[in-house]
């Protein structure tokens, strides 16, 4: 998996000792938790000696907060960017259905940063949360309006709560980052079953929304 995080431009020999530092952290603690995150196993992932972290975060705390933070300000950054790319007149459901796949190729497949702030969400103390939850709330209205249009495009079961339906929806797609890996199957399979299921799930079928998915992109090669 790709590590994206932030300051990617940085191009200062200290700027990019501090990406190393993050990109490490955000390695560590994606496979180790917030409980078995140590700043000697950061170092030696980053190539640095242990001390030297201190010159860039205060803490062991700052670092994993910076990396939470990070997480999910990314994940709804490239959400956003991805359905922002889409036609004006687009289908409400195939809005969903395109942010359903942003949501798990970038959690799954491209960020360290994401897997590590969605699995440790529940585990870091609320002071290290701040931030990261200002931001899942941000990420909370993306969905929310994605469902507001297909609900006001009559596109929706009758008396689906909303809310509701928003919830289980990203903690589903969230509880990915803990039992998928390649060794489970290609990255394709999921990301389409995920779309059915949400789709079959929240459309109403006499409105025709259902089961419309798009075709199916060609696997990868090696997956």
């Amino acid at each position: 998996m790709t590590a994206v995080g932030p300051d990617r431009a940085a191009d200062s020999k200290s700027a990019r000792t501090r990406q190393r530092i993050l990109d490490a952290a955000a390695y560590v603690l994606s496979r180790n938790g917030y409980a078995g995150t140590r700043l000697s196993d950061v170092a030696a992932q980053a190539r640095i000696q242990a001390p030297a972290i201190y010159y860039y975060f205060t803490s062991r705390d700052d670092l994993i907060e910076h990396v939470m933070w990070s997480g999910i300000a990314y994940m709804r950054e490239h959400v956003e960017g991805v359905l922002a790319a889409m036609p004006p007149d687009s289908d409400p459901m195939g809005r969903i259905d395109s942010a359903v796949e942003a949501h798990l190729r970038y959690a799954l497949e491209i960020s360290d940063y994401t897997t590590a702030a969605i699995r440790n969400a529940g585990q870091v103390p609320a002071a290290v949360r701040v931030r990261y939850v200002e931001q899942a709330a941000q990420y909370g209205d993306t969905w929310r309006k994605l469902l507001q249009d297909a609900g006001n495009a009559g596109l929706l079961r009758q008396g689906l709560d909303l809310t509701a339906a928003r919830m289980l929806v990203l903690g589903a797609l969230n509880w990915a980052a803990e039992w998928w890996n390649p060794r489970r199957g290609p990255l394709d399979t999921v990301v389409r079953t995920a779309q059915s299921l949400v789709r079959n799930g929240l459309a109403d079928p006499q409105a025709g929304a259902a089961d419309a998915l798009p075709a199916q992109r060609p696997a990868r090669a090696g997956s």
